[in-house]
């Protein structure tokens, strides 16, 4: 709603506004400064200028301090280094009053992609942090990280600062250059390329464009994805729509480096290899998907190739059923919600439900069932026609299996 919104009003708008004095109103009747809406199109339009051309010129002198200055000439870095493409700023409107220091923030239309991995441009709103007074209207932060949530836009982590990329014909990786300790770009690349060729085993038509952004900590993925603070802050690693959309828009592995950092070698390869299966079958637009046939086929794909025994890849589900007890169905949407109890234990379930359906059909066949699912298909009726269970079937022999690992 706030992309539409945002395009929507801006049609109603001069095109990047008439410009103006560069006196901020009211400065020269000493009055109390207002935002200036025309030089605050005038700097974002002087931004897109820099990074479609990718030449700092644009922007020089444009930041209100050095450390500002300087986040602006790493966005045109980035832009170069990442080859972003179909960029376009827009100034939106005013969204807070200037304060007693004369800063204020606006929304910003934003629309790009990277060339050779995105095919799809994305389009969100984002945010630009200003100051007004007697030396005019700058910038303060383009994409500010804080005041992230539902109403504050999105902000791009290479709109934020600088970053640091390493690729590979089929992977892309964008890591804010002050992430907290951890794998380095070249590393996270390492293991998107490994995750790249996990996916293909299983579904050999996927093209293996595989994007991956690194926010800086938890504060900067809740600002990428415009949640409330602490959404994922238990999360490793989220797979979504750049811009939210539901489809139509480039989809990338966001990772939570303050808790993908704790992981060993061997958990931070699988949590990669499930999220690039997401992004294979474009999980987040897959709605009709039950969440336990979407996040175990992920977890059956990611580990297919593991050697490692039952007792550890469901060790939470197993302790699970010793102390509760069998489930009497297979996990739904109120399970796997980031802030749920027992949450491994969930995705460990899940797996072993797709476990089970590959031992009985194949996984020729599993792969048919989420593709028919997927395109609109009851579960009823694709499992009657792959395996020839219904889903009590596929229940019952889920909990058997439960049950004997249990045991």
């Amino acid at each position: 709603m706030l992309v539409v919104g945002g395009v929507a009003w801006a049609a109603l708008v001069p095109d990047r506004y008439v410009a103006g004095s560069s006196v901020p109103p009211g400065a020269e009747r000493g009055a109390p400064v207002v935002a200036d809406g025309a030089a605050a199109a005038r700097a974002v339009e002087q931004v897109e200028r820099a990074v479609q051309r990718r030449d700092t010129g644009p922007v020089a002198g444009l930041g209100a301090d050095p450390a500002a200055q300087e986040r602006l000439d790493a966005v045109v870095a980035n832009a170069r280094a990442l080859d972003v493409a179909d960029v376009d700023l827009r100034y939106v409107e005013e969204t807070s009053p200037v304060d007693a220091d004369g800063r204020w923030r606006a929304g910003v239309e934003v629309t790009w992609r990277f060339a050779g991995y995105d095919r799809d441009v994305a389009s969100t709103e984002t945010s630009v942090d200003l100051v007004t007074d007697e030396d005019g209207t700058r910038v303060v932060a383009l994409a500010p990280v804080d005041g992230s949530g539902p109403g504050a836009g999105r902000s791009p982590v290479w709109l934020t600062g600088p970053v640091e990329v390493a690729s590979s014909p089929t992977t892309l990786v964008v890591q804010a250059a002050d992430t907290s300790d951890g794998p380095d770009a070249e590393a996270y690349d390492a293991r998107a390329a490994r995750a790249v060729a996990v996916v293909e085993r299983v579904l050999a038509g996927w093209d293996g464009r595989l994007v991956i952004e690194v926010p800086a900590g938890e504060t900067g993925l809740d600002a990428a994805l415009g949640v409330e603070p602490g959404t994922y802050g238990a999360i490793a690693a989220v797979t979504a729509a750049v811009d939210g959309a539901p489809a139509g828009s480039p989809v990338h592995v966001f990772l939570n480096p303050d808790v993908y950092g704790q992981l060993q070698a061997q958990g931070a390869q699988v949590v990669m290899s499930h999220e690039a299966v997401h992004v294979a079958t474009r999980a987040p637009s897959s709605g009709a998907l039950p969440l336990w046939l979407l996040e175990g086929f992920a977890d059956y794909v990611a580990l297919r190739d593991v050697d490692l025994p039952l007792s550890t890849t469901a060790a939470q589900v197993v302790e699970q059923v010793r102390e509760d007890g069998l489930p009497r169905a297979l996990p739904g949407q109120a399970e796997f919600a980031t802030g749920a109890t027992h949450l491994g234990a969930t995705y460990e379930a899940a797996w072993v439900a797709c476990l089970v359906l590959a031992e009985r059909g194949g996984e020729e066949a599993l792969v048919d069932l989420y593709d028919a699912v997927d395109r609109g298909e009851s579960v009823t009726k694709a499992l009657r026609a792959d395996f020839g269970w219904d889903e009590a079937d596929l229940t019952d022999a889920w909990r058997d299996r439960l049950d004997s690992l249990a045991g």
